[in-house]
Order: structure tokens, then C-alpha cells, then sequence
């Protein structure tokens, strides 16, 4: 595996960088049932990791127009890390396509 450039600032292992790095590559090339299924394994181990909750927000957002779901992994990015302000921008971002009554 390539060194990595970023730092790893959730202190994730291993094995967690390698299976985030695993579900985008299936993102790019469109395997979004494959990358969900990789992101969902990774939820169940750690509820809590803001990288995955991240990137399943994305996964419903911008590939399957899921914004309900999207809009609630950005919530719970929130509830973790009040101040993410990728996460609040992305949340707004696919709350306006929700039916609001």
C-alpha cells in the first residue's frame, strides 16, 4: 500500500483505512451496492467513526438520491462533532430536497 499523504486524525486502524480506501475505489467505479455493504460492516464494529458515517452521507446524497438518509449520517456526524462544517454544509445541502410539511 502507497504511504499515505493526510494524516489519520480519528486515529483509525489499519484495517479501517484499508476497508474506507476499499468502499470509495467501489464508489469510483459505481459498485455502490458493494461500497455500502463495506461501509455498513464498518458501522456495526464502530457506530461512532465519523470517517464511515461521512461517506455513507455521501453514498445516499450524491449516488443513490437517497437525501433522507443522507441528511441523517450528517446528523449523527453532527451529534459526534457539533463544528464539521463539511458535514453541516452536505446535511443543508440534501435537506432541500426533502418534503418538509
Amino acid at each position: 500500500m502507497s504511504e499515505r499523504t493526510w494524516e489519520n486524525t480519528y486515529d483509525l486502524s489499519e484495517a479501517q483505512l484499508e476497508q474506507l480506501e476499499e468502499a470509495e475505489t467501489l464508489m469510483e467505479r459505481m459498485d455502490l451496492s458493494g461500497a455500502e455493504r463495506v461501509l455498513l460492516s464498518m458501522l456495526e464494529v464502530d457506530s461512532n467513526c465519523v470517517p464511515v458515517l461521512s461517506n455513507l452521507g455521501y453514498l445516499y446524497g450524491k449516488h443513490l438520491s437517497e437525501f433522507e438518509n443522507a441528511v441523517e449520517y450528517y446528523d449523527r456526524v453532527l451529534e459526534i462533532e457539533p463544528d464539521n462544517p463539511w458535514a453541516r454544509d452536505a446535511r443543508r445541502r440534501y435537506s432541500r430536497y426533502l418534503n418538509r410539511d
